[in-house]
């Protein structure tokens, strides 16, 4: 094969990624398992045989919402109006970090029980108190985390609990989506909360999904808008680690460290809404947050000679070596193309008596980029069934080449600095009401 071939190839290969391809294999086989174990045990029912019998599931009545709030009163109605579709209010806790507008008493006034903290400790410090003021261990099974924008899907504990018929599951990573309405205020918003559907969709099904393969159990994050742990667990992690932006991505490290057990992830189950950014302004503090909370908690975990840690540093080698590949690519355009103009107009490619050889054409290289960039677009389009990703799927890679540029911005942040975990939360977009009072996604 010709060297432009190769190339393409090969910055194919770095985009789409090594990860995507052993995982999403790995997500085939449990489909594969899935679907045989479905078919032997109508295959039993037919012939009359006993099906196998399990540990029940946890109930409904052992089951806690937790949600740290800060300034949220904007959301939190909806978010209330969400959970108690799940269990009863008096099963759900609101922690008021510092809040100074009436996320007190909005969450009061609906039935919730509500602890107020001043000042602001961070969302993790603010679980912490919440669940140690109230005592949960000692009253629930299950503990489900709930950011304040999250609407969990009607059948949120229907599908996830009986993940947890399985002893050794400890946490249930909540499957991501967007919530779609209130919709994106402009058109560059859309595109904003688009990408990030896409983004869920990639990770989730084409990595998460094999990662949680019983025998494997590498889930690098148990996301913490919507995620249910078992309540025994919460006291031997240590949730408001000092230094750290963001809790899930340390509490999910923990979980692997101190080996307290699986982390369980299926697509179709335990389904939750959240509200993403739809201005350039929170979107790069969002993703900039995110960012630098991977390299603290992985600073913070040391390597281990476990097989977690060998698929985190897989994931971090080819997420280095991507993001800097994208990072580049815009010089690396600009200089193949200078070296064609110069190179029709007579230079030799000496520079200095040294040869300077640009070995890349700008064709490739954007083509290296966009080729396996769309295709992930094509498949988020077809599983989210949205033609509209097929639009807004030609700008998506330069949103990816911000996002590389944030990932790199912030390594060097995640090793010299430190943060207190304070937080301010994105601007939100107010649920849409109609006139009989409920939510324009047909949501009371």
């Amino acid at each position: 094969m010709s060297q432009s071939v190769w190339a393409l190839i090969v910055i194919g290969l770095l985009l789409v990624g090594v990860n995507t391809l052993l995982w999403g294999v790995a997500g085939l086989c449990r489909v594969v398992a899935q679907f045989v174990a479905h078919r032997r045990m109508h295959r039993s029912a037919r012939l009359g045989r006993p099906a196998l019998s399990l540990h029940p599931s946890v109930t409904r009545d052992q089951v806690a919402i937790v949600i740290a709030a800060h300034n949220e009163e904007l959301v939190l109605a909806e978010t209330l109006r969400s959970a108690a579709r799940q269990v009863p209010l008096r099963q759900v806790f609101v922690i008021s970090d510092g809040s100074s507008d009436g996320t007190v008493s909005l969450a009061r006034d609906a039935g919730a029980n509500v602890l107020e903290l001043s000042p602001n400790r961070g969302k993790a410090g603010a679980i912490v108190a919440g669940i140690r003021h109230f005592d949960l261990k000692t009253h629930f099974e299950v503990v489900v985390l709930l950011d304040a924008d999250t609407h969990l899907s009607e059948n949120y504990l229907e599908t996830g609990l009986p993940l947890f018929t399985d002893d050794a599951v400890v946490a249930v990573a909540g499957r991501a989506t967007t919530l779609l309405k209130p919709g994106a205020r402009s058109l560059g918003g859309r595109l904003l909360v688009a990408y990030r559907e896409r983004v869920y969709i990639a990770v989730q099904l084409l990595i998460k999904f094999g990662q949680a393969a019983r025998s494997i159990n590498v889930v690098t994050i148990v996301p913490g808008f919507a995620s249910m742990y078992r309540s025994r667990v919460l006291e031997l992690i240590d949730i408001a680690a000092p230094g750290l932006t963001i809790e899930d991505y340390n509490m999910t490290f923990e979980i692997h460290a101190r080996s307290l057990g699986r982390i369980a992830f299926h697509p179709n189950a335990a389904v939750a809404l959240t509200q993403d950014p739809d201005n350039f302004h929170d979107y790069l503090k969002q993703v900039g947050r995110w960012s630098l909370g991977f390299w603290q908690t992985v600073i913070r975990h040391p390597w281990q000679p476990r097989k977690f840690w060998l698929a985190l540093y897989l994931y971090i080698a080819e997420l280095v070596t991507s993001s800097i590949l994208l990072v580049l690519l815009v010089p690396l355009i600009a200089l193949s193309a200078a070296s064609g103009v110069f190179t029709s107009l007579g230079w030799n490619g000496m520079v200095g008596g040294f040869e300077v050889a640009v070995v890349i054409s700008p064709g490739v290289l954007i083509l290296g980029i966009v080729i396996p960039d769309y295709l992930l677009t094509i498949f988020a389009a077809i599983v989210a069934r949205r033609p509209s990703f097929l639009l807004y799927g030609f700008a998506f890679p330069v949103l990816r080449l911000i996002d590389a540029a944030l990932c790199l911005h912030r390594l060097p942040e995640a090793i010299v600095g430190e943060s207190t975990g304070a937080w301010t939360s994105p601007s939100r977009r107010a649920p849409e009401l109609t006139s009989h009072g409920r939510g324009a996604d047909g949501e009371s």
